[in-house]
């Protein structure tokens, strides 16, 4: 009974925080580009490439989104973040490699190397990159939890832009994984005060700085 009692008010504390992060976003997450509230950035979050030898498909209908803004003129610049942790994986170039094919400018495009979790993308956006407000770019569920960490760290004009769910049983898998996430993002936020792997020195986005990298990628290609 005492093994019930509590695993009845784990799911209620669960329940409780995937409705708080659910509660502060869902009404700033944009399906279409054209109810987009224009920002100066977009924030475009990380994943794998490839799964084994399969395309990602949330890695392209994420680029394919962050372009999509771009093109609408609703963000003048994009900021890709993700992990580079080890030699071999490197979600931000991947990224960029990607969207300087979709047609964005290679100048138009930073990268963010220390994005290892949605906190930190989002974190560092606000903190390194200066932003106090941006799209942020992902499939909603992951939307939602970014932009709760927004506003809930002084990102309050922070908006995002949906890139189109998948039709497959990794959505089910990705929901489940939500909960842990959305709980673990409400700790972070609301009661363990957690920073950033890394900080760092700050960098300004906009036509004066261009990125470090401002050249197109390698083996990146403009599109026709």
């Amino acid at each position: 009974m005492r093994g019930i009692i509590i695993g009845a008010n784990l799911a209620l504390v669960a329940g409780a925080f995937y409705f708080v992060v659910w509660w502060v976003a869902h009404d700033r997450c944009y399906s279409s580009v054209d109810d987009v509230p224009p920002r100066n950035i977009g924030v475009v979050l990380g994943c794998v490439k490839k799964v084994g030898h399969y395309d990602n498909a949330f890695f392209n209908t994420r680029v394919a989104a962050a372009a999509k803004l771009y093109h609408a003129g609703k963000v003048q610049f994009l900021l890709v973040s993700g992990d580079n942790h080890r030699n071999g994986y490197d979600e931000p170039t991947d990224m960029k490699e990607a969207l300087i094919k979709k047609g964005v400018p290679a100048d138009r495009i930073y990268c963010d190397y220390a994005g290892f979790r949605t906190f930190d993308s989002v974190i560092r956006a606000h903190s390194i990159f200066g932003q106090e407000d941006c799209t942020i770019v992902s499939q909603r569920f992951h939307n939602e939890r970014a932009l709760f960490i927004a506003r809930r760290s002084g990102m309050n004009e922070a908006v995002a832009f949906n890139a189109d769910d998948i039709n497959s049983e990794s959505m089910a898998k990705m929901y489940l994984r939500e909960i842990p996430a959305r709980i673990m993002a409400v700790l972070d936020v609301e009661f363990l005060g957690t920073k950033p792997k890394f900080l760092g020195h700050p960098v300004s986005i906009g036509l004066k700085t261009p990125p470090v990298d401002a050249q197109p990628a390698a083996n990146a290609t403009e599109s026709k």
